[in-house]
């Protein structure tokens, strides 16, 4: 699943490229992935132009020239692919394969007055676009949490979340409504750099446990960024360079093998929040 860091690197990568471009055609296969009547949602946006890219968690937020938004979600598959005679940028979903577009998932695909085509492709159709208006913009964005790397995810606001709630730590990382941004693959990552469990209840954390997980909440999300992702090893970016964060990982995807740090154990993996989570029952406690 695409996660913040992924859609970041989307965001950047787009940015640099279909800015201010005219949109001369949207071809929809897929009705059920708009959450406008389709025939609205094509005449809004035939004609009109993306100013600016902006992104909440792992909402991509595109501002449109008409004054209304763009609402783009890539959920558990979806990619974004970016297609011109010189360039092919694609990011989210690491399968199927970019090549040869558009293909059987090639759902909605926009067409630019240069020639050049944006492709939406969702092999499990979760994700969705959406066209919305100032306002209805500013009420979903209300409902996303204090996230890693703005300027009001604070040590003092964190730990103020962390004093509220009760419930496991990780289901809390996963809670977009609370902490936004933070997926499966990173909470994992964070848990481990912290040295805590993740089943470990968050009322049983102490101080300076809570200052360790948001210190490496903070480095992890930055760290992710700047390596382009985890989930871009298929995929070339804006600067024709794939994502290595999967060189970073230290247990997600590592169950059964022998930590890296303490050398001591295997990493564990098991369900928890409904989710695949990976640790060192050896350097977390």
């Amino acid at each position: 699943m695409p996660e913040l860091p992924e859609v970041e690197t989307i965001r950047r990568g787009l940015s640099n490229k279909i800015l201010n471009k005219q949109i001369v055609n949207i071809d929809i296969k897929k009705p059920n992935l708009v959450r406008n009547k389709v025939a609205n949602f094509k005449a809004s946006l035939k004609d009109n132009a993306i100013l600016s890219i902006d992104r909440i968690g792992k909402l991509l937020i595109l501002d449109l020239a008409d004054k209304n938004f763009l609402l783009i979600h890539l959920k558990m598959t979806g990619q974004l692919i970016y297609s011109s005679k010189d360039d092919l940028i694609a990011g989210g979903h690491n399968f199927p394969s970019v090549d040869n577009l558009p293909n059987k998932y090639s759902y909605i695909i926009f067409s630019f007055a240069d020639n050049s085509k944006l492709f939406f492709n969702d092999m499990r159709q979760f994700g969705y676009m959406h066209l919305v208006n100032k306002n209805i913009k500013q009420k979903i964005k209300a409902r996303f949490g204090i996230e890693p790397g703005t300027k009001n995810f604070t040590l003092r606001n964190f730990r103020a979340i962390m004093k509220s709630r009760r419930g496991v730590l990780k289901a809390l990382l996963l809670n977009q409504q609370i902490i936004s941004g933070i997926g499966n693959i990173y909470a994992d990552e964070i848990c481990f750099r912290a040295k805590v469990l993740p089943n470990r209840t968050v009322d049983s954390l102490s101080d300076n446990e809570i200052k360790k997980i948001y210190q490496t909440s903070q480095y992890i999300i930055k760290k992710a960024i700047e390596k382009r992702g985890t989930t871009f090893s298929d995929y070339r970016d804006a600067a024709n360079k794939e994502g290595n964060f999967i060189k970073f990982l230290k247990v997600y995807g590592r169950q059964d093998k022998k930590c890296l740090v303490c050398k001591k154990v295997n990493i564990k993996k098991i369900k928890l929040a409904g989710r695949g989570t990976h640790f060192c029952s050896n350097c977390q406690k």
